[in-house]
């Protein structure tokens, strides 16, 4: 079974081609700019030819036309016609309370989407235009969504509700929905399988950090909560958003620098987090050489941060009654050596002690506690693609 995994962006697609007999990806790559002048698609097939296309993308369309010439090109391809895909699974970023798994689209479902479309404003709409493309491209071929806020639907009710009026939540389903669910799953089961538990008896620590990061207490198996909310702002400092903040700050601001609600959102999402904390910059390798070289607010924003993983590991243990395993993943969790040092010195009241020599690691499956540890910690690094195609698999 050949499944293609695509996630669409605002103005990207990125794509993967899976063959699920060996969970083997057979090609990969990104149409990126599209809309946009310096249009192009990078495109690598598995056996390491690489192919890149200055194109026009005009639109979506235009640039999934693009990337099935690709797949099916005689040279760079994986297969000789589009009718050998199997069926194309989405990256859906919000489902809302309607949706807590993978599932089957036809056109009561994309009514759905498209009703959900005011929470994930970004998101959700390229999402939808994705799928009803592939749809018209590839007729043939089941169309799946699996959506980012699934794996949350598990948390329970005193864990997502806000204090606000009740009624908001009914209204409007102001509530905590949680992301990157389809990578603290495909994330939890790694760890179990490596650590030789039932992931039914675990409690378990996902630390996803990227440029957007997010924490999850996975506990038998199951979210019972995260860190993002009701958007992918709260909870950690990351890139380039503010994390938790205290919410009257907003209004301050917007009344001290006259600013529009679209400004203060910009501020909060695109002008914060470690890059406006540093002023340097919203990567951490910049500010890890920065820090090095003396740079105070580039030391503040690292350590803000760290503090930030700190906290949220030990409330999570706390709400989960226990630890059995801390995870780090994302392009942050699976290579920053130092950083994940940092955050573990000091946790030994919960079990955890970093072997330094196991630490030194960059994108490998591996522990990197000490033997004898009650409780474990590991580096695994994410697929979310893979989940995206064992989930359309499962239900085509």
């Amino acid at each position: 079974m050949l499944i293609l995994v695509i996630n669409c962006g605002s103005s990207s697609v990125k794509y993967k081609l899976i063959d699920m007999q060996e969970e083997k990806t057979l090609l990969s790559g990104l149409a990126e700019r599209i809309g946009l002048p310096g249009s192009r698609i990078k495109h690598e097939k598995n056996d390491g030819r690489k192919l890149e296309l200055k194109e026009d993308l005009p639109d979506h369309r235009a640039a999934l036309e693009k990337i099935i010439a690709c797949i099916t090109d005689k040279e760079y391809g994986a297969v000789n016609d589009v009718s050998e895909i199997t069926a194309v699974g989405h990256r859906t970023v919000h489902g809302g309370e309607k949706f807590n798994k993978a599932i089957l689209v036809n056109r009561e479902v994309l009514n759905e989407l498209e009703s959900l479309f005011e929470l994930a404003p970004l998101h959700n709409p390229p999402n939808v235009l994705g799928i009803k493309t592939c749809q018209e491209l590839m007729p043939h071929a089941p169309q799946v969504a699996v959506f980012d806020t699934a794996f949350h639907q598990t948390i329970p009710d005193y864990a997502f509700t806000y204090a606000l009026p009740y009624e908001y939540y009914e209204k409007y389903g102001i509530r905590k929905y949680g992301f990157h669910g389809t990578s603290h799953k495909y994330v939890s089961g790694r760890a179990a399988a490596i650590l030789g538990k039932p992931l039914t008896d675990l409690k378990i620590v996902v630390c996803h950090l990227g440029n957007g990061s997010s924490i999850t207490a996975v506990k038998n198996g199951i979210s019972v909560d995260t860190t993002m909310g009701f958007t992918p702002l709260a909870g950690l400092p990351m890139g380039t958003r503010t994390g938790d903040i205290d919410p009257a700050v907003v209004p301050f601001i917007m009344e001290k620098e006259n600013l529009s609600i679209e400004e203060v959102s910009s501020l909060m999402n695109k002008k914060s987090g470690v890059l406006g904390v540093s002023g340097i910059s919203s990567d951490f390798r910049d500010l890890e050489k920065a820090e090095a070289e003396g740079n105070k607010r580039a030391e503040l924003a690292l350590n803000m941060f760290i503090y930030s993983v700190k906290k949220w590991i030990g409330a999570f243990s706390a709400a989960m009654g226990g630890l059995d395993a801390v995870v780090f993943t994302g392009g942050i969790g699976e290579n920053a050596i130092e950083l994940r040092e940092k955050v573990l010195t000091g946790m030994d009241f919960l079990g955890l002690e970093v072997d330094k020599e196991k630490n030194n690691v960059r994108g490998k499956e591996t522990i990197i506690s000490k033997d004898g540890c009650r409780a474990a910690a590991l580096v695994v690094p994410t697929n979310e693609e893979l989940m995206i195609a064992k989930e359309t698999q499962a239900l085509v």
